[in-house]
């Protein structure tokens, strides 16, 4: 393992309770033990399911599957302690960046069921390498898309039109608050929705590898943030009043309570949503933050993927595990719960809250959440609203920059000492 894995965790959290070691091929009644640490506690029913499922039609194999609160950090305590379980369920996000980096997943090219993986949840996840690293380490599972969720049944009602360009966005919301609704729902006293506009945003306007391009010294955020901090706060004219007084589930209430006419969020909110409000006719699409029609991107990133850990003892076990969560039965059943995007290929139902983005999935016009390069401790959720806040775009800028020479100086200097040498 290399050296710098120690220094990777030293930011962990306090270590936490550890979940019952579960690598090994010593079996469970005969079986071999195959143990998955998944990350999504809204899944946690959904993947109860599974394992029952695949417990009860294979002999060979015996499926464990902990679905803990806050699972990264009680992951990274566990791998400090080289405690390793055989399969991890984990986003596509920096914390995956560091997995690789600290030469902990196994190479997984070698797995058959690639070959139906979209190659575009693909690239995602090797654009999320500090470096290109040879192999391929993560099995996107499934993906969601955000923009701009929609009361589909409100706009047929009032003849509004999609729009397809900034432009035209802006023209909409004027026409929506002149006939006395509101255009927008925020919530933004939960700092972490502050990103969702700032990524639909971002893909549209800044370069994808615009975290690398600042890494190799070849660019600043203040050059291509700009345009997005200043339409973050164009937004806001669109939004209730005081929305950093309401957080995530009031927004939520307020949207499907028709409140609004719109909402900038994922699709990951559409069960929330309809929690509350379950014949909710909701569509969505793609935020046009550029005022070209063919600037826009889906923002899609990956949200599940599932990671064999080096120190797993039986691959094609883990192999086996993988090929059933796979099986078109178990990927539809999951998009049905969680109202997610596949990223296998093949004749899925996907959602009906997805149509608007439907083209841009099959298509594979997506680009990843800025987000996901991100270090938590730079707290750019945190730096977003203070932005909306205080309405200082100059010192937002200008600190973005420098946090991100702070907080990612090892990354800096790893992705600088690489390019010299290639």
């Amino acid at each position: 393992m290399k050296k710098k894995m120690a220094s990777l965790f030293l930011a962990c959290m306090m270590p936490a309770p550890l979940l019952l070691s579960g690598c090994g091929d010593s079996g469970h009644e005969g079986k071999i033990e195959i143990e998955l640490v998944q990350y999504k506690p809204e899944a946690v029913d959904l993947f109860e399911q599974i394992a029952e499922k695949f417990n009860s039609t294979h002999d060979d194999i015996y499926l464990k599957i902990e679905s803990p609160n806050d699972a990264t950090t009680i992951l990274k305590t566990r791998f400090v302690r080289d405690d390793y379980p055989d399969i991890i369920g984990i986003g596509g996000d920096i914390n995956y960046s560091y997995f690789i980096d600290s030469d902990i997943l196994a190479d997984v090219s070698d797995y058959a069921g690639m070959a139906d993986i979209n190659p575009g949840y693909i690239d995602i996840l090797e654009g999320l390498e500090f470096v290109p690293t040879e192999g391929t380490y993560g099995i996107p599972y499934v993906a969601n898309a955000a923009g701009i969720l929609y009361n589909r049944a409100m706009f047929q009602e009032h003849g509004w039109q999609i729009p397809t360009t900034w432009e035209e966005l802006m023209t909409l919301c004027d026409t929506i608050q002149s006939e006395g609704i509101l255009p927008f729902y925020f919530g933004f006293k939960d700092t972490w929705t502050c990103l969702a506009p700032w990524n639909a945003l971002a893909v549209d306007l800044a370069p994808a590898d615009i975290c690398k391009q600042v890494n190799s010294g070849n660019a600043t955020f203040s050059e291509h943030y700009r345009v997005i901090a200043e339409k973050m706060l164009k937004l806001l004219d669109y939004g209730e009043e005081g929305p950093f007084a309401y957080g995530y589930n009031d927004a939520c209430t307020a949207f499907a309570n028709g409140e609004s006419a719109m909402y900038t969020i994922g699709s990951y909110a559409v069960p929330q949503i309809q929690s509350v409000n379950p014949d909710m006719d909701i569509d969505s699409f793609v935020m046009p933050g550029s005022n070209e029609t063919d600037g826009n991107t889906l923002n899609s990133g990956v949200d599940l993927q599932f990671c064999v850990t080096k120190d797993c003892p039986n691959k094609e076990a883990a192999y086996q595990v993988i090929d059933f969560l796979l099986e078109d039965e178990n990927v539809q059943m999951y998009l049905d719960d969680q109202k997610a995007v596949p990223c296998k290929s093949g004749n899925f139902t996907l959602a009906s809250n997805l149509d608007g983005m439907t083209n841009y999935i099959t298509s594979g016009n997506m680009t990843d959440y800025q987000d996901h390069y991100y270090p938590s401790e730079m707290a750019v959720d945190a730096q977003i609203q203070t932005l909306l806040i205080e309405k200082d775009v100059d010192r937002f800028l200008s600190k973005f920059d420098t946090d991100w020479a702070r907080y990612n100086r090892d990354i800096i200097r790893m992705v600088q000492e690489y390019e010299s040498q290639h």
